[in-house]
Protein backbone atom coordinates (compact mmCIF):
# COMPACT_ATOMS: atom_id res chain seq x y z
CA UNK A 1 0.00 0.00 0.00
CA UNK A 2 1.00 3.62 -0.17
CA UNK A 3 3.56 5.06 2.21
CA UNK A 4 2.23 6.65 5.43
CA UNK A 5 3.92 9.15 7.76
CA UNK A 6 7.23 8.71 5.97
CA UNK A 7 7.48 5.10 7.10
CA UNK A 8 8.20 2.44 4.48
CA UNK A 9 7.14 -0.30 6.89
CA UNK A 10 3.48 0.69 6.47
CA UNK A 11 3.75 -0.35 2.83
CA UNK A 12 3.98 -3.97 4.02
CA UNK A 13 0.53 -3.80 5.62
CA UNK A 14 -3.00 -3.62 4.24
CA UNK A 15 -3.43 -0.07 5.58
CA UNK A 16 -4.34 2.59 3.07
CA UNK A 17 -2.40 5.79 2.61
CA UNK A 18 -3.27 8.38 5.23
CA UNK A 19 -5.08 5.90 7.48
CA UNK A 20 -3.05 6.67 10.60
CA UNK A 21 -3.40 10.41 10.04
CA UNK A 22 -7.17 9.89 9.74
CA UNK A 23 -7.19 8.10 13.09
CA UNK A 24 -5.11 10.80 14.80
CA UNK A 25 -7.60 13.41 13.60
CA UNK A 26 -10.23 11.87 15.92
CA UNK A 27 -8.44 13.40 18.93
CA UNK A 28 -10.02 16.72 19.88
CA UNK A 29 -7.93 19.43 21.48
CA UNK A 30 -8.88 22.94 22.54
CA UNK A 31 -5.98 24.46 20.58
CA UNK A 32 -2.96 23.48 18.52
CA UNK A 33 -0.79 21.10 20.51
CA UNK A 34 2.74 19.82 20.22
CA UNK A 35 2.96 16.32 18.79
CA UNK A 36 4.31 13.05 20.11
CA UNK A 37 6.00 10.82 17.58
CA UNK A 38 4.79 7.22 17.42
CA UNK A 39 7.48 4.72 16.41
CA UNK A 40 7.11 1.11 15.40
CA UNK A 41 9.31 -1.46 17.16
CA UNK A 42 9.40 -3.40 13.90
CA UNK A 43 11.97 -0.98 12.44
CA UNK A 44 12.25 1.77 15.08
CA UNK A 45 11.01 4.39 12.65
CA UNK A 46 8.18 6.90 12.94
CA UNK A 47 4.76 5.84 11.67
CA UNK A 48 2.76 8.86 12.79
CA UNK A 49 2.14 11.47 15.45
CA UNK A 50 -0.49 12.25 18.07
CA UNK A 51 -1.35 15.40 20.04
CA UNK A 52 0.23 15.86 23.46
CA UNK A 53 -3.05 16.60 25.23
CA UNK A 54 -3.17 18.96 28.19
CA UNK A 55 -5.31 19.04 31.33
CA UNK A 56 -7.73 21.37 29.49
CA UNK A 57 -8.05 18.84 26.66
CA UNK A 58 -8.86 16.10 29.15
CA UNK A 59 -11.47 18.27 30.84
CA UNK A 60 -13.04 19.00 27.46
CA UNK A 61 -13.18 15.31 26.55
CA UNK A 62 -14.84 14.42 29.85
CA UNK A 63 -17.32 17.26 29.46
CA UNK A 64 -18.32 16.01 26.00
CA UNK A 65 -18.58 12.47 27.34
CA UNK A 66 -20.71 13.56 30.29
CA UNK A 67 -23.09 15.43 28.02
CA UNK A 68 -23.49 12.37 25.78
CA UNK A 69 -23.92 10.07 28.76
CA UNK A 70 -27.02 11.90 29.94
CA UNK A 71 -28.92 10.62 26.88
CA UNK A 72 -27.20 7.23 26.71
CA UNK A 73 -28.36 6.41 30.22
CA UNK A 74 -31.96 6.65 28.98
CA UNK A 75 -31.38 4.11 26.18
CA UNK A 76 -32.57 0.62 27.15
CA UNK A 77 -29.98 -1.98 28.05
CA UNK A 78 -31.18 -4.15 25.15
CA UNK A 79 -30.54 -1.33 22.67
CA UNK A 80 -27.08 -0.75 24.12
CA UNK A 81 -26.41 -4.49 23.88
CA UNK A 82 -27.32 -4.50 20.18
CA UNK A 83 -24.72 -1.80 19.48
CA UNK A 84 -22.09 -3.72 21.45
CA UNK A 85 -22.87 -6.86 19.43
CA UNK A 86 -22.54 -4.96 16.15
CA UNK A 87 -19.19 -3.63 17.32
CA UNK A 88 -17.98 -7.18 17.98
CA UNK A 89 -19.09 -8.17 14.50
CA UNK A 90 -17.15 -5.27 12.98
CA UNK A 91 -13.99 -6.21 14.88
CA UNK A 92 -14.10 -9.64 13.25
CA UNK A 93 -14.95 -8.19 9.85
CA UNK A 94 -12.10 -5.64 9.97
CA UNK A 95 -9.64 -8.01 11.63
CA UNK A 96 -6.88 -7.76 9.01
CA UNK A 97 -6.66 -4.00 9.36
CA UNK A 98 -6.72 -4.24 13.17
CA UNK A 99 -4.05 -6.96 13.18
CA UNK A 100 -1.80 -4.76 11.05
CA UNK A 101 -2.21 -1.80 13.39
CA UNK A 102 -1.52 -3.94 16.47
CA UNK A 103 1.61 -5.40 14.89
CA UNK A 104 2.82 -1.99 13.74
CA UNK A 105 2.48 -0.54 17.22
CA UNK A 106 3.69 -3.48 19.31
CA UNK A 107 5.89 -5.63 17.07
CA UNK A 108 4.22 -8.80 18.34
CA UNK A 109 3.84 -11.94 16.26
CA UNK A 110 0.62 -12.04 14.24
CA UNK A 111 -0.83 -15.11 15.94
CA UNK A 112 -0.34 -13.36 19.29
CA UNK A 113 -2.19 -10.34 17.90
CA UNK A 114 -5.03 -12.69 16.96
CA UNK A 115 -5.57 -13.40 20.68
CA UNK A 116 -6.44 -9.73 21.06
CA UNK A 117 -8.86 -9.80 18.16
CA UNK A 118 -10.65 -12.90 19.45
CA UNK A 119 -11.06 -11.50 22.95
CA UNK A 120 -13.13 -8.48 21.92
CA UNK A 121 -16.10 -10.14 20.16
CA UNK A 122 -16.24 -12.79 22.90
CA UNK A 123 -16.45 -10.06 25.53
CA UNK A 124 -19.08 -8.24 23.46
CA UNK A 125 -21.20 -11.38 23.12
CA UNK A 126 -20.98 -12.21 26.82
CA UNK A 127 -22.05 -8.80 28.06
CA UNK A 128 -24.65 -8.27 25.33
CA UNK A 129 -26.27 -11.59 26.26
CA UNK A 130 -25.94 -11.37 30.05
CA UNK A 131 -25.80 -7.65 30.75
CA UNK A 132 -29.56 -7.01 30.72
CA UNK A 133 -30.19 -9.64 33.41
CA UNK A 134 -27.16 -8.58 35.49
CA UNK A 135 -28.38 -4.96 35.48
CA UNK A 136 -32.06 -5.77 36.00
CA UNK A 137 -33.77 -4.65 39.21
CA UNK A 138 -33.33 -7.34 41.88
CA UNK A 139 -35.83 -8.17 44.62
CA UNK A 140 -34.26 -8.69 48.04
CA UNK A 141 -35.64 -9.74 51.39
CA UNK A 142 -37.30 -6.96 53.33
CA UNK A 143 -36.83 -6.16 56.99
CA UNK A 144 -40.09 -7.86 58.03
CA UNK A 145 -41.58 -10.61 55.81
CA UNK A 146 -44.93 -9.66 54.25
CA UNK A 147 -44.79 -6.24 55.95
CA UNK A 148 -41.92 -4.83 53.87
CA UNK A 149 -39.82 -5.48 50.80
CA UNK A 150 -36.60 -4.24 49.17
CA UNK A 151 -35.49 -3.79 45.57
CA UNK A 152 -31.99 -3.03 44.28
CA UNK A 153 -31.60 -0.89 41.17
CA UNK A 154 -28.42 -0.11 39.27
CA UNK A 155 -27.44 3.27 37.85
CA UNK A 156 -24.34 4.02 35.76
CA UNK A 157 -21.59 5.86 37.62
CA UNK A 158 -21.29 8.46 34.82
CA UNK A 159 -17.96 8.81 33.01
CA UNK A 160 -15.38 6.02 33.24
CA UNK A 161 -11.70 6.67 32.65
CA UNK A 162 -9.86 3.74 31.06
CA UNK A 163 -6.07 3.91 31.21
CA UNK A 164 -4.75 1.11 29.01
CA UNK A 165 -1.19 -0.21 28.50
CA UNK A 166 0.97 -0.86 25.46
CA UNK A 167 1.37 -4.63 25.68
CA UNK A 168 -2.23 -5.59 24.78
CA UNK A 169 -3.56 -2.25 23.53
CA UNK A 170 -6.63 -3.65 21.77
CA UNK A 171 -7.82 -6.09 24.40
CA UNK A 172 -7.04 -4.04 27.48
CA UNK A 173 -8.79 -0.93 26.22
CA UNK A 174 -11.93 -2.75 25.11
CA UNK A 175 -12.33 -5.36 27.86
CA UNK A 176 -12.82 -2.49 30.31
CA UNK A 177 -14.72 -0.16 27.99
CA UNK A 178 -17.35 -2.63 26.72
CA UNK A 179 -19.08 -3.33 30.06
CA UNK A 180 -18.77 0.35 31.02
CA UNK A 181 -20.65 1.39 27.90
CA UNK A 182 -23.24 -1.36 28.27
CA UNK A 183 -23.93 -0.22 31.83
CA UNK A 184 -24.90 3.22 30.49
CA UNK A 185 -21.65 5.08 31.08
CA UNK A 186 -19.49 7.15 28.78
CA UNK A 187 -15.80 6.27 28.47
CA UNK A 188 -12.70 8.42 28.10
CA UNK A 189 -9.75 6.24 27.16
CA UNK A 190 -6.11 7.16 27.64
CA UNK A 191 -4.01 4.68 25.63
CA UNK A 192 -0.27 4.41 26.13
CA UNK A 193 1.49 7.01 23.99
CA UNK A 194 3.38 4.21 22.20
CA UNK A 195 0.19 2.46 21.04
CA UNK A 196 -2.55 5.02 20.40
CA UNK A 197 -3.66 4.07 16.90
CA UNK A 198 -5.39 0.79 17.73
CA UNK A 199 -7.60 2.57 20.29
CA UNK A 200 -8.45 5.16 17.67
CA UNK A 201 -9.25 2.42 15.13
CA UNK A 202 -11.63 0.86 17.66
CA UNK A 203 -13.27 4.25 18.22
CA UNK A 204 -13.97 4.32 14.49
CA UNK A 205 -15.63 0.90 14.68
CA UNK A 206 -17.72 1.84 17.72
CA UNK A 207 -19.04 4.81 15.77
CA UNK A 208 -19.76 2.57 12.77
CA UNK A 209 -21.64 0.19 15.08
CA UNK A 210 -23.99 3.02 16.05
CA UNK A 211 -22.52 4.28 19.33
CA UNK A 212 -23.70 7.88 19.71
CA UNK A 213 -21.18 10.68 19.31
CA UNK A 214 -19.19 11.65 22.37
CA UNK A 215 -19.63 8.43 24.35
CA UNK A 216 -16.16 7.04 23.62
CA UNK A 217 -13.51 9.75 23.77
CA UNK A 218 -9.75 9.32 23.44
CA UNK A 219 -7.07 11.55 24.94
CA UNK A 220 -3.42 11.06 24.07
CA UNK A 221 -0.16 12.22 25.54
CA UNK A 222 2.34 11.59 28.28
CA UNK A 223 1.00 9.47 31.12
CA UNK A 224 2.35 11.78 33.80
CA UNK A 225 0.24 14.65 32.40
CA UNK A 226 -2.88 13.02 31.02
CA UNK A 227 -3.36 10.27 33.61
CA UNK A 228 -3.73 12.45 36.73
CA UNK A 229 -5.87 14.94 34.82
CA UNK A 230 -8.22 12.14 33.77
CA UNK A 231 -8.55 10.75 37.30
CA UNK A 232 -9.50 14.22 38.55
CA UNK A 233 -12.37 14.48 36.07
CA UNK A 234 -14.03 11.05 35.87
CA UNK A 235 -16.32 9.05 38.16
CA UNK A 236 -14.45 5.74 37.99
CA UNK A 237 -10.98 4.63 36.87
CA UNK A 238 -10.05 1.31 35.26
CA UNK A 239 -6.26 1.10 35.15
CA UNK A 240 -3.93 -1.57 33.79
CA UNK A 241 -0.20 -1.16 34.33
CA UNK A 242 2.64 -1.40 36.81
CA UNK A 243 2.14 -1.82 40.54
CA UNK A 244 3.86 1.40 41.63
CA UNK A 245 1.84 3.49 39.18
CA UNK A 246 -1.25 1.62 40.37
CA UNK A 247 -0.60 2.74 43.92
CA UNK A 248 -0.50 6.34 42.71
CA UNK A 249 -3.75 5.87 40.77
CA UNK A 250 -5.47 4.34 43.81
CA UNK A 251 -4.25 7.14 46.07
CA UNK A 252 -5.56 9.86 43.76
CA UNK A 253 -8.87 8.03 43.24
CA UNK A 254 -9.22 7.69 47.00
CA UNK A 255 -8.67 11.41 47.52
CA UNK A 256 -11.38 12.08 44.94
CA UNK A 257 -13.69 9.51 46.58
CA UNK A 258 -14.16 7.59 43.36
CA UNK A 259 -13.81 3.86 42.92
CA UNK A 260 -11.19 2.13 40.78
CA UNK A 261 -10.13 -1.26 39.47
CA UNK A 262 -6.43 -1.97 39.04
CA UNK A 263 -4.83 -4.84 37.18
CA UNK A 264 -1.16 -4.57 38.08
CA UNK A 265 2.05 -6.60 37.96
CA UNK A 266 2.70 -10.27 38.58
CA UNK A 267 5.49 -12.73 39.25
CA UNK A 268 3.44 -15.70 38.18
CA UNK A 269 4.24 -19.28 39.22
CA UNK A 270 3.76 -22.48 37.23
CA UNK A 271 3.64 -25.71 39.25
CA UNK A 272 4.44 -29.03 37.54
CA UNK A 273 3.41 -31.99 39.71
CA UNK A 274 5.07 -35.40 39.77
CA UNK A 275 2.38 -37.05 37.64
CA UNK A 276 2.44 -34.37 34.93
CA UNK A 277 3.43 -35.21 31.37
CA UNK A 278 6.71 -33.31 30.81
CA UNK A 279 6.05 -32.71 27.11
CA UNK A 280 2.59 -31.27 27.74
CA UNK A 281 3.84 -29.06 30.56
CA UNK A 282 6.77 -27.88 28.43
CA UNK A 283 4.38 -26.95 25.62
CA UNK A 284 2.36 -24.95 28.12
CA UNK A 285 5.48 -23.25 29.45
CA UNK A 286 6.47 -22.13 25.95
CA UNK A 287 2.98 -20.78 25.32
CA UNK A 288 2.80 -19.02 28.68
CA UNK A 289 6.29 -17.61 29.04
CA UNK A 290 6.93 -16.46 25.48
CA UNK A 291 3.58 -15.25 24.13
CA UNK A 292 3.99 -11.60 23.10
CA UNK A 293 7.72 -11.97 23.86
CA UNK A 294 6.83 -12.42 27.52
CA UNK A 295 5.21 -8.98 27.72
CA UNK A 296 2.10 -10.43 29.30
CA UNK A 297 0.96 -9.80 32.85
CA UNK A 298 -0.30 -13.41 33.07
CA UNK A 299 2.95 -15.02 31.86
CA UNK A 300 4.70 -17.53 34.14
CA UNK A 301 8.14 -16.29 35.19
CA UNK A 302 8.79 -18.93 37.89
CA UNK A 303 8.38 -22.64 37.13
CA UNK A 304 8.49 -25.14 40.02
CA UNK A 305 8.89 -28.75 38.88
CA UNK A 306 8.74 -31.85 41.05
CA UNK A 307 12.29 -33.17 41.10
CA UNK A 308 11.07 -36.55 39.79
CA UNK A 309 10.08 -34.80 36.54
CA UNK A 310 12.62 -31.98 36.55
CA UNK A 311 15.18 -33.32 34.07
CA UNK A 312 12.55 -34.53 31.61
CA UNK A 313 10.70 -31.23 31.79
CA UNK A 314 13.83 -29.12 31.35
CA UNK A 315 14.95 -31.16 28.34
CA UNK A 316 11.54 -30.83 26.71
CA UNK A 317 11.23 -27.13 27.54
CA UNK A 318 14.69 -26.20 26.28
CA UNK A 319 14.22 -28.23 23.11
CA UNK A 320 10.87 -26.61 22.31
CA UNK A 321 12.23 -23.14 23.08
CA UNK A 322 15.24 -23.51 20.81
CA UNK A 323 12.92 -24.41 17.94
CA UNK A 324 11.05 -21.11 18.19
CA UNK A 325 11.52 -18.64 15.34
CA UNK A 326 11.97 -14.93 15.95
CA UNK A 327 10.70 -12.62 13.24
CA UNK A 328 8.84 -9.47 12.31
CA UNK A 329 6.40 -10.24 9.52
CA UNK A 330 2.82 -9.17 8.87
CA UNK A 331 1.93 -12.80 8.43
CA UNK A 332 1.70 -16.01 10.47
CA UNK A 333 5.31 -17.19 10.08
CA UNK A 334 7.40 -16.25 13.14
CA UNK A 335 6.67 -17.59 16.62
CA UNK A 336 7.88 -14.56 18.59
CA UNK A 337 8.10 -10.87 17.77
CA UNK A 338 9.72 -7.84 19.33
CA UNK A 339 9.97 -6.12 22.68
CA UNK A 340 8.34 -2.70 22.72
CA UNK A 341 11.39 -0.41 22.66
CA UNK A 342 15.06 0.03 23.47
CA UNK A 343 14.55 0.95 27.11
CA UNK A 344 12.64 -2.25 27.73
CA UNK A 345 15.20 -4.32 25.84
CA UNK A 346 17.99 -2.94 28.03
CA UNK A 347 15.99 -3.65 31.18
CA UNK A 348 15.37 -7.29 30.19
CA UNK A 349 19.03 -7.76 29.28
CA UNK A 350 20.10 -6.35 32.64
CA UNK A 351 17.89 -8.81 34.51
CA UNK A 352 19.46 -11.73 32.66
CA UNK A 353 23.02 -10.44 32.94
CA UNK A 354 22.64 -9.84 36.69
CA UNK A 355 21.22 -13.34 37.20
CA UNK A 356 24.10 -14.97 35.32
CA UNK A 357 26.60 -12.87 37.25
CA UNK A 358 24.99 -14.18 40.46
CA UNK A 359 25.53 -17.78 39.34
CA UNK A 360 22.47 -18.66 37.26
CA UNK A 361 22.83 -21.12 34.39
CA UNK A 362 21.68 -19.98 30.97
CA UNK A 363 20.10 -22.93 29.12
CA UNK A 364 18.66 -21.04 26.16
CA UNK A 365 18.61 -17.51 24.79
CA UNK A 366 20.05 -14.62 26.74
CA UNK A 367 20.88 -12.43 23.74
CA UNK A 368 19.45 -9.48 21.90
CA UNK A 369 18.92 -10.15 18.19
CA UNK A 370 19.37 -6.91 16.23
CA UNK A 371 19.78 -9.03 13.10
CA UNK A 372 16.06 -9.86 13.41
CA UNK A 373 14.75 -6.53 14.68
CA UNK A 374 16.01 -3.56 16.69
CA UNK A 375 14.40 -4.76 19.95
CA UNK A 376 14.17 -8.52 19.50
CA UNK A 377 15.39 -10.75 22.33
CA UNK A 378 15.76 -14.50 22.40
CA UNK A 379 13.42 -16.56 24.59
CA UNK A 380 15.51 -17.28 27.67
CA UNK A 381 15.53 -20.11 30.22
CA UNK A 382 17.49 -19.84 33.49
CA UNK A 383 18.20 -22.43 36.17
CA UNK A 384 20.20 -22.32 39.43
CA UNK A 385 18.80 -18.83 40.02
CA UNK A 386 19.66 -17.13 43.30
CA UNK A 387 16.28 -16.79 45.08
CA UNK A 388 17.22 -13.26 46.18
CA UNK A 389 18.22 -12.04 42.72
CA UNK A 390 16.17 -9.45 40.87
CA UNK A 391 15.09 -11.92 38.20
CA UNK A 392 13.71 -14.22 40.91
CA UNK A 393 11.75 -11.52 42.76
CA UNK A 394 10.83 -8.76 40.32
CA UNK A 395 8.62 -8.87 37.25
CA UNK A 396 10.84 -9.13 34.18
CA UNK A 397 8.03 -8.64 31.65
CA UNK A 398 10.06 -10.20 28.89
CA UNK A 399 10.79 -13.64 27.38
CA UNK A 400 12.67 -14.79 30.49
CA UNK A 401 11.70 -17.63 32.81
CA UNK A 402 13.43 -19.42 35.71
CA UNK A 403 13.00 -23.15 36.43
CA UNK A 404 13.42 -24.64 39.90
CA UNK A 405 13.26 -28.24 41.19
CA UNK A 406 11.07 -28.86 44.27
CA UNK A 407 10.76 -31.87 46.55
CA UNK A 408 7.00 -32.16 46.22
CA UNK A 409 3.68 -30.37 46.12
CA UNK A 410 4.01 -28.76 49.56
CA UNK A 411 7.28 -27.07 48.66
CA UNK A 412 5.88 -26.06 45.28
CA UNK A 413 2.90 -24.34 46.90
CA UNK A 414 5.08 -22.66 49.51
CA UNK A 415 7.44 -21.26 46.90
CA UNK A 416 4.62 -20.29 44.55
CA UNK A 417 3.16 -18.18 47.36
CA UNK A 418 6.50 -16.63 48.34
CA UNK A 419 5.76 -13.32 46.63
CA UNK A 420 3.83 -10.12 47.19
CA UNK A 421 2.08 -10.61 43.85
CA UNK A 422 -0.94 -12.79 43.15
CA UNK A 423 -2.25 -12.41 39.62
CA UNK A 424 -2.11 -15.73 37.77
CA UNK A 425 -0.76 -19.25 38.28
CA UNK A 426 -1.03 -22.66 36.67
CA UNK A 427 -0.94 -26.25 37.93
CA UNK A 428 -0.03 -29.21 35.71
CA UNK A 429 -1.33 -32.72 36.40
CA UNK A 430 -3.57 -35.23 34.58
CA UNK A 431 -5.61 -35.51 37.79
CA UNK A 432 -7.94 -32.54 37.40
CA UNK A 433 -9.42 -32.83 40.89
CA UNK A 434 -5.97 -32.84 42.40
CA UNK A 435 -5.09 -29.89 40.21
CA UNK A 436 -8.09 -27.95 41.50
CA UNK A 437 -7.18 -28.83 45.08
CA UNK A 438 -3.65 -27.49 44.60
CA UNK A 439 -5.05 -24.43 42.82
CA UNK A 440 -7.07 -23.56 45.93
CA UNK A 441 -3.82 -23.35 47.90
CA UNK A 442 -2.15 -20.85 45.55
CA UNK A 443 -2.72 -17.19 46.42
CA UNK A 444 -3.67 -15.83 43.00
CA UNK A 445 -6.82 -14.32 41.56
CA UNK A 446 -6.75 -16.81 38.68
CA UNK A 447 -5.29 -20.32 38.73
CA UNK A 448 -5.43 -22.45 35.57
CA UNK A 449 -5.10 -26.23 35.50
CA UNK A 450 -3.22 -27.66 32.49
CA UNK A 451 -3.13 -24.33 30.67
CA UNK A 452 -0.88 -21.32 31.34
CA UNK A 453 -3.49 -18.54 31.19
CA UNK A 454 -5.90 -18.76 28.25
CA UNK A 455 -8.65 -20.85 29.86
CA UNK A 456 -8.80 -18.42 32.77
CA UNK A 457 -8.73 -15.21 30.76
CA UNK A 458 -11.18 -16.49 28.15
CA UNK A 459 -13.71 -17.57 30.80
CA UNK A 460 -15.59 -14.29 30.38
CA UNK A 461 -18.29 -15.37 32.85
CA UNK A 462 -15.69 -15.64 35.65
CA UNK A 463 -13.99 -12.70 37.37
CA UNK A 464 -10.34 -11.95 36.64
CA UNK A 465 -8.03 -9.90 38.85
CA UNK A 466 -5.21 -10.05 41.35
CA UNK A 467 -4.45 -10.56 45.00
CA UNK A 468 -1.92 -8.50 46.94
CA UNK A 469 0.29 -6.23 44.87
CA UNK A 470 -1.36 -7.47 41.68
CA UNK A 471 -4.34 -5.18 42.01
CA UNK A 472 -7.84 -4.35 43.15
CA UNK A 473 -11.24 -5.22 41.72
CA UNK A 474 -12.19 -7.62 38.96
CA UNK A 475 -12.90 -7.55 35.25
CA UNK A 476 -15.06 -10.10 33.39
CA UNK A 477 -18.20 -11.78 34.68
CA UNK A 478 -21.00 -10.01 36.54
CA UNK A 479 -18.34 -8.41 38.76
CA UNK A 480 -16.76 -6.76 35.73
CA UNK A 481 -20.06 -5.07 34.87
CA UNK A 482 -21.31 -4.15 38.31
CA UNK A 483 -18.12 -2.24 39.12
CA UNK A 484 -19.48 0.43 36.76
CA UNK A 485 -22.82 0.98 38.48
CA UNK A 486 -24.07 2.42 41.73
CA UNK A 487 -26.50 0.17 43.57
CA UNK A 488 -29.59 1.83 45.01
CA UNK A 489 -31.90 0.10 47.52
CA UNK A 490 -35.59 0.99 47.43
CA UNK A 491 -37.30 -0.36 50.55
CA UNK A 492 -41.05 -0.23 51.10
CA UNK A 493 -43.17 -0.69 54.18
CA UNK A 494 -46.76 -1.92 53.78
CA UNK A 495 -47.71 -0.93 57.34
CA UNK A 496 -46.30 2.57 57.62
CA UNK A 497 -43.40 3.45 59.92
CA UNK A 498 -41.74 0.42 61.53
CA UNK A 499 -42.35 1.77 64.99
CA UNK A 500 -44.78 1.18 67.81
CA UNK A 501 -48.34 1.85 66.55
CA UNK A 502 -50.44 4.43 68.32
CA UNK A 503 -51.63 3.07 71.66
CA UNK A 504 -48.98 0.32 71.89
CA UNK A 505 -46.37 0.78 74.61
CA UNK A 506 -42.73 0.92 73.57
CA UNK A 507 -41.97 -1.94 76.00
CA UNK A 508 -44.53 -4.26 74.38
CA UNK A 509 -43.36 -3.33 70.87
CA UNK A 510 -39.72 -3.98 71.81
CA UNK A 511 -40.62 -7.46 73.12
CA UNK A 512 -42.62 -8.14 69.97
CA UNK A 513 -39.70 -7.16 67.70
CA UNK A 514 -37.25 -9.28 69.73
CA UNK A 515 -39.56 -12.28 69.40
CA UNK A 516 -39.99 -11.68 65.67
CA UNK A 517 -36.21 -11.51 65.27
CA UNK A 518 -35.82 -14.90 66.97
CA UNK A 519 -38.38 -16.42 64.60
CA UNK A 520 -36.63 -14.93 61.56
CA UNK A 521 -33.27 -16.31 62.70
CA UNK A 522 -34.72 -19.81 63.07
CA UNK A 523 -36.36 -19.61 59.64
CA UNK A 524 -33.12 -18.59 57.94
CA UNK A 525 -31.47 -21.73 59.33
CA UNK A 526 -34.17 -24.02 57.97
CA UNK A 527 -35.02 -22.40 54.65
CA UNK A 528 -32.70 -22.57 51.61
Amino acid sequence: MAQTSGSRIVEETTLESGHLEHLAARIETSDDRSSLEVRTPVTDEAIGAIPACTRDDVAGAVERARSAQNNWEQVTVDERAAIIQRFGDLVLKRREELLDVVQLETGKARHHAVEEILDVPLTCSYYAANGPSILADADRSGAIPLASDATVTYDPVGVVGVISPWNYPLTLAMTDAIPALLAGNAVVCKPDERTPFIALALADLLAAAGLPDGLFQIVTGEGATVGPALIDEVDYVAFTGGTETGRTVAEQAGRNLIDCSLELGGKNPMVVLADADPETAARGAVKGAFTNAGQLCLAPERIYVDDRRYDEFVDAFVGATRRLELGLEFDYGPDIGSLIDGDHLRAVQEYVDDAVADGASLLSGGRARPDVGPFCYEPTILTNVDPDSRVACEETFGPVVSVYPVSGVDEAIERANDTEYGLNASVWTPDRERGRAVAREIDCGTVCVNDPYTVGWAATDAPMGGFGDSGLGRRHGPEGLRRYVDARTIATSRIGPLDAPSGVSPRWFAHFMLGLTKVQRRLTRWLP
